[in-house]
């Protein structure tokens, strides 16, 4: 490769606009070239001082017709020889051909500040960044609110929200920012992935969640966040839970325990307990119960990231606390941690009250009342659940609703049976994967 001395002496022949009297930069060069280029074409071009210094280096001998042509014009050459340029095959012009039979101290001069200009373009490079802090916040503002307002709004223009809020972040991710942003960006791309994975779930397909929450892991590890890592292995866990696969349910719930503080310990501890409930394994639920309880009390208050599903009060674990004390065959059990449970929501002001739990809750007191033969009392405890709007009526809460009705078909000769039965399957009529898809 052979330098091209006629465009570096071209371009410090050329004065320059910033210091009268010093000769042009490669920078300043290239500004000029993109500007007469967008004056004479309205199109924007990129050329870089990197890319002159290829240049004047010889690394391109004939550059785009348009950049030779930006070139002549803003340093008054008659022609592409008088700059050094030749097409590939032809014979290069007289300067470039000089021996090199031996280096200069001018020679070793050049070579150093080419090196220093290439370092100077690399600097640019690594402090420019497409994104500031605010566009961080906000997307982090952003993934606070949706968590926030999940099944308190329809569920398809938050799955919508969301989803565009995944795209956003992993388009700033195409571009260049600090190590630092791209942590925070790969955190709220983690955060809304999770958040898409437990809709997912909520609407019915739990296969597809884990897609979702296998991206949100990759997004966890790229942004070393713990907290993200935990919610995420709750996410599988509950994917796992809702397609009757307790075992690796048990297996995300038990990983995530590792990552896990605040109240995402809280959550991964009882739904451990629920999962070896569930797998027959007794002595080790009732275990694992005790280790949620002490999780639950050490944890309680404790400021979560997120809201909504991210996070879990005690009145939320208790969900799961009845629900393993049903599989053990306790109904007493079961009730009256449901009932603590929904003391505990009812006393919650609305911004901290999760109305998905809640109903799951009231559930486990309609299923501890029909183990128990209180009909009424199951009745009871029905009502508000059979008032939730169409757009609340996900999936969960549907199949949960499922075992109560097949529990209150065992009260064969009972009217009152009959009439929770019909009252869910009236209910089961409008889903809100059916309002999703009207």
């Amino acid at each position: 490769m052979q330098r091209n001395d006629l465009l570096q002496e071209a371009r410090e022949r050329t004065a320059s606009r910033t210091l009268p009297g010093e000769p042009m930069s490669r920078r300043e060069l290239a500004e000029a070239v993109n500007a007469w280029l967008w004056q004479s074409t309205g199109q924007r071009y990129d050329l870089d001082a990197h890319t002159i210094a290829r240049y004047e280096r010889g690394a391109v001998r004939w550059p785009n017709a348009h950049y030779r042509a930006a070139l002549r014009h803003v340093l008054r050459a008659v022609d592409d020889a008088a700059l050094g340029f030749a097409q590939p095959g032809t014979e290069m012009p007289a300067r470039m051909n000089r021996p090199q039979c031996r280096t200069s101290r001018t020679d070793v001069e050049v070579v150093l500040m080419d090196a220093a200009d290439e370092s100077s373009e690399l600097l640019a490079r690594v402090e420019a960044t497409n994104v500031g802090d605010m566009t961080v916040e906000q997307l982090h503002a952003d993934v606070r609110q949706i968590a926030t307002t999940y099944l308190k709004v329809p569920t398809l223009p938050l799955f919508a929200r969301t989803r565009a809020l995944r795209d956003r972040a992993f388009t700033l991710l195409d571009g260049r920012q600090r190590p630092t942003q791209a942590r925070e960006l790969y955190a709220a791309a983690g955060w809304s992935l999770t958040l898409l994975a437990w809709m997912t779930v909520d609407l019915g397909r739990p296969d597809i969640a884990e897609t979702h929450a296998r991206t949100a892991w990759a997004c966890a590890e790229n942004a070393d966040h713990n907290g993200l890592r935990a919610w995420v292995r709750a996410t599988q866990h509950t994917a796992s839970f809702w397609q009757d696969d307790f075992e690796r349910a048990a297996q995300y719930a038990a990983d995530g325990l590792t990552y896990a503080t605040g109240t995402a310990a809280t959550f991964l501890a009882s739904a451990y307990a629920l999962d070896l409930a569930r797998t027959g394994r007794a002595k080790q639920a009732r275990d694992a119960l005790v280790t949620a309880q002490r999780t639950a009390e050490v944890q309680d208050g404790h400021a979560d990231d997120l809201a909504g599903p991210f996070t879990c009060r005690v009145e939320r674990a208790e969900g799961f606390w009845s629900d393993a004390a049903l599989a053990l065959g306790e109904p007493g059990v079961t009730a009256d941690h449901a009932d603590r449970a929904v003391a505990r929501f009812e006393a919650s002001p609305d911004d901290r009250r999760n109305p998905g739990s809640e109903r799951m809750v009231r559930l486990q007191q309609v299923r501890a009342r029909l183990a128990l033969g209180e009909l009424e009392g199951a009745a009871d405890a029905l009502a508000p659940v059979l008032a939730t709007a169409p757009e609340h009526r996900v999936r969960p809460l549907l199949h949960r609703l499922a075992e109560v009705r097949k529990a209150a078909a065992g009260y064969t000769a009972e009217p009152l049976a009959t009439q929770i039965g019909d009252g869910i399957r009236e209910f089961a009529r409008h889903p809100v994967v059916a309002e999703l898809t009207s």
